[in-house]
Parts: structure tokens; sequence; C-alpha cells
């Protein structure tokens, strides 16, 4: 989501670089960054969270294994790990969050100075659509994440673990892919 709000941003703010700054070992070097965190991140939680001695069995009361869940069934007080990856994941989370913030107050600022209303509308038309699979994936997270225990309850856990896992990957292709005057006329067709 970081390297798409720059995208937009390189895009609306900086069109005759696009090419330049976007070009192929660009986009390469940004996708080997994304992929590198996302490791990174995600083995350092799965190596945290399974080395916790699980006392209450090992079933999971959702079709996924999710962090949360696994840790209700720890029987070591895991505060300490958790925390120092809580402040890690943060860390690496608001840093992206800033990015974003940043890039759409630029993109936002570039869009309010274009003298027509219909090149105003284009660029916004490009932008909205990122920033509601941002909202969606940010408040499912930090819902799933920030909540008080006391509110929990399984089924719950699974909508909001469900919508921030999934619906924001499989609705950024279709949200991106609407905008294709092939596609919409082949979905006109097909309905």
């Amino acid at each position: 989501l970081t390297i798409m709000a720059y995208d937009r941003y390189v895009a609306i703010c900086k069109p005759l670089h696009y090419g330049t700054l976007l070009g192929s070992r660009a986009c390469v070097h940004m996708t080997a960054a994304a992929w590198g965190c996302g490791f990174l991140h995600a083995f350092l939680h799965t190596a945290n969270t399974f080395s916790l001695p699980l006392c209450q069995g090992n079933a999971v009361d959702q079709f996924f294994c999710e962090v949360p869940q696994i840790l209700r069934l720890s029987c070591s007080d895991a505060y300490l790990r958790e925390l120092g990856f809580i402040v890690l994941s943060a860390c690496l989370c608001f840093g992206c969050f800033v990015f974003i913030v940043v890039s759409y107050v630029q993109i936002f600022r570039a869009v309010l100075r274009i003298p027509s209303e219909q090149g105003r509308h284009k660029a916004f038309s490009m932008c909205i659509p990122h920033l509601a699979v941002v909202s969606l994936f940010i408040t499912t997270s930090f819902s799933a994440y920030l909540k008080p225990p006391s509110i929990s309850s399984s089924a719950l856990d699974l909508v909001v673990a469900v919508l921030y896992t999934m619906v924001p990957p499989v609705v950024n292709p279709l949200i991106y892919s609407m905008r294709s005057k092939e596609i919409k006329e082949a979905l006109q067709k097909l309905f």
C-alpha cells in the first residue's frame, strides 16, 4: 500500500518523471524491499509466536491461525516478548502510514492547483480507490489488534481478520481493473 501511494504521488505530482522514477529497476527494488520487509516481519512474528508453550491444546477457533488466537492458548506470560514485537511492528506500520499520509497531502495539494475541473476529477478518481483500500485495511487491523480483550468474541475476531487479510488484496485489483475501458465493456456485455 505504501508503494502504491508512492506510485500515485509520482503519477500526479511528477508525471513527466514517471518513467525515470518508476522504471523497471526502481520497481524491482521496491518489490524486493516490500517482500523483504514482509518476510522479515512474518518470520519474526511466527518465530516469536510459535516459541510459546501451549498448555490449552492446539485447536484454534478459526479457519486460519491468527496470532491473538494462538496467544490465548499460551500458558506463559508472553507480555514482554509480544510488547517488543508490537513496538517493532508499530514502528514499521507507523513509518508506512506517515509515508502514505505525506504522499497524499502532496497529491491533494497538487490536485487542488489543477485549473480544470475535469483534470481535478481525473486525479481524484485515481486516488480515491487506493485511499478506500488503505482505510479499510487500517481500520480493520487497528480494530483487530487494539481492541480490549473483554470485547473479544470468536465470530467478531473471525470477521475482522477476514476483512483485513482477505478483502484488501481481493478488492485492490478489482478497483484498479474497473478503470480499464475494456473490462468495463466486457462486464456490461456479461450482465
